[in-house]
């Protein structure tokens, strides 16, 4: 039982990092885009395009999470 919450705490604090991360990484992303292409009328089009793609790439790294997952369930 102790193993099991200590291993839970650890991924919750992971997590947590990961988000600061991510948050940091979407700031400089995000002035990127403001200097690149400043007061244009693209800059929301850029955004949207960003936050695509950004999805995107989530969404191929869970699938293959989960399928390792699944994959060390079933052996």
């Amino acid at each position: 039982m102790k193993k099991e919450v200590r291993e839970k705490t650890i991924g919750y604090i992971l997590a947590a990092l990961g988000l600061v991360a991510g948050l940091a990484w979407n700031e400089a992303i995000k002035g990127s885009i403001d200097s690149i292409f400043p007061n244009s009328g693209n800059g929301l089009f850029v955004k949207f395009f960003y936050a695509v793609v950004v999805t995107l790439i989530v969404v191929i790294i869970s699938m293959y999470l989960g399928s390792l997952i699944r994959e060390k369930d079933s052996n």
